[in-house]
Formats: C-alpha cells, sequence, structure tokens
C-alpha cells in the first residue's frame, strides 16, 4: 500500500471542472515529477494531495485513510507542502520561518526543544540558507526565498513531500542543488512529488513520472518508459528527438531544428531555421 495515492478525483474550482476521475499511486520513497503543458492541472493535482482543495468527487487516500478524517497537524506530520507562490510574513527571519515547519510537533504540553533546533539548523544547511539565518526573508532575492521556503518544509520532517514548481526564481546551477536535495531527501526514504517544467531535468532526476494533459493523466512510469518523441510531440506541440543524456543515461529531450519541425509537422508558418531552437522547458 502506497502512502499517498488518489482515487477517482474529480477537482474543480467553482463550475469549472479542472481534472476529472484521476487515479495515481505514487511509488514511497521515490521522486515523482508531474509535468504536463501550463493549465492542465499539475498544481490542482497537488493542492488537492496537499489537502489544500478539497475534491469533488473522490478521495486522496494517506496511509490507506482517507486524508480528508486527519486532523490538521496530523495530516502535517506525514506531508509537508511548498505551494507556487508562498506569503512571507512581515519582519520574520529566515531561521523563524524555518522554524514554523516544526509547528506540527508542537502542544501545550510540547514547546520549542532542542529536537526543534537541530531541525532547523539541518534544514537550512540542506537548503544552503544557513549563512542567512538572521537575515528578513524580506530582504532576500526571490531565489534566496525561494531555498529559505524549501528549508521551512524540509524542518517539517514528514515523510511525504510535495513541491509546487520548486525551482522557480532559481539561476540554474540552484536549480539543480535543490534538484539533488530532492535524491538526497529521497535516499533518506522520503516521498517527493514536485510539479517541473523543465523535461530535461524531471528525467535526469525522477523515479517515477506522471505526464498530465488537459485534465488527464495521459502517461506514468519511470522516465525512460514514458518520455518518447511522440508523447512530447502529443503533450507539448513540440517536434524533438530524444537522446540519452550523456552524464545519466537518462532520457534528453532535444528540440529539432525549426526547418526540420515545419517538415515533419507540414506547417507552412514555422520559424526559419536560423531561428534558435525552443528549451524543453514547458514554461
Amino acid at each position: 500500500m502506497n502512502r499517498l495515492a488518489a482515487r477517482g478525483l474529480t477537482l474543480s474550482y467553482g463550475n469549472r471542472v479542472v481534472c476529472r476521475d484521476l487515479t495515481l499511486d505514487l511509488p514511497d520513497g521515490a521522486v515523482t515529477a508531474v509535468i504536463g503543458p501550463n493549465g492542465c492541472g499539475k498544481s490542482t493535482l497537488l493542492k488537492a494531495l496537499g489537502r489544500v482543495l478539497t475534491p469533488t468527487s473522490g478521495q486522496v487516500l494517506l496511509d490507506g485513510r482517507p486524508a480528508a478524517s486527519y486532523k490538521t497537524k496530523e495530516a502535517a506530520r506525514v506531508v509537508a507542502m511548498l505551494p507556487q507562490t508562498p506569503v512571507v510574513p512581515e519582519q520574520i527571519t529566515v531561521r523563524d520561518l524555518v522554524g514554523r515547519g516544526r509547528f506540527p510537533y508542537h502542544s501545550l504540553l510540547r514547546q520549542w526543544s532542542p529536537d526543534d533546533d537541530e531541525a532547523v539548523q539541518s534544514a537550512m544547511e540542506r537548503a544552503g540558507v544557513a549563512d542567512l539565518a538572521t537575515r528578513p526573508v524580506a530582504e532576500l532575492s526571490g531565489g534566496q526565498r525561494q531555498r529559505v521556503w524549501l528549508a521551512m518544509v524540509v524542518a517539517q520532517r514528514t515523510p511525504v513531500l510535495l513541491l509546487d514548481e520548486p525551482t522557480t526564481y532559481l539561476d540554474v546551477a540552484h536549480q539543480y542543488e535543490v534538484l539533488d536535495l530532492c535524491r538526497d531527501l529521497r535516499d533518506l526514504g522520503i516521498t517527493v512529488v514536485a510539479v517541473l517544467h523543465d523535461l530535461n531535468q524531471a528525467a535526469r532526476y525522477a523515479d517515477h513520472l506522471v505526464v498530465m494533459n488537459s485534465g488527464d493523466v495521459i502517461a506514468q512510469g519511470a522516465p525512460g518508459d514514458v518520455l518518447s518523441a511522440d508523447l512530447v510531440q502529443e503533450v507539448f506541440e513540440l517536434a524533438s528527438t530524444v537522446i540519452p543524456d550523456p552524464e545519466t543515461g537518462t532520457p534528453m529531450v532535444v528540440p529539432r531544428a525549426r526547418a526540420t519541425a515545419r517538415s515533419v509537422s507540414g506547417r507552412s508558418d514555422a520559424p526559419s531555421a536560423a531561428t534558435p531552437a525552443a528549451s524543453p522547458s514547458t514554461r
């Protein structure tokens, strides 16, 4: 039995149905990347898995129980979620914000302890923000803030971690640092589910891919079994060649030169071959 699963989920905003009848099993102790074009329902699915959005029908299962049956703190000791655009409280320092990840473990009988200090310090070091501990979060760059938020959910020390576009605002070096951290957490037995835009990063770092389009899951499995030129064309409307990554052997999407893509698709309005090839990112 997987720790996190979805059964027959229909997800809506008001009368607008975004996803219908989704069934998923997220593999334990693995990195799962959810990919797909903008507006396909990736973030909506993650919100439902994190109990931020209540399903119209169906249910999310957490350790075999309906997630809706958990009390807030009880669920927060199992699943931590980093949304796309978290709001920074005014005047809060980095250490204090990361410390908020320890909230699920506190009660009238259990206040701040040395275990909390250790969890916060370890999380800041893992996210590369320990040297910013006393800085106000509001003064940091977008990339630094993103790593502080990541440290907060790491400090929560849950067996399941949900990340909605965790590489947003980060330069390329820090993107790979965050993805390396995801793999490190996986090696500690943590189940990581992340919405990612860059196909090559998803293929390199994920053990399991979930491919969405128009609110449906159209493919899932190991990157080598899922990611193909036909799928990239169907889902992202991008003509490409998929080759082994020279560093890892995982699938790597190489967009075709525009002239080649035009001849393959039969489109007459494609730009000239002199135009640089598009990035495999889906952003």
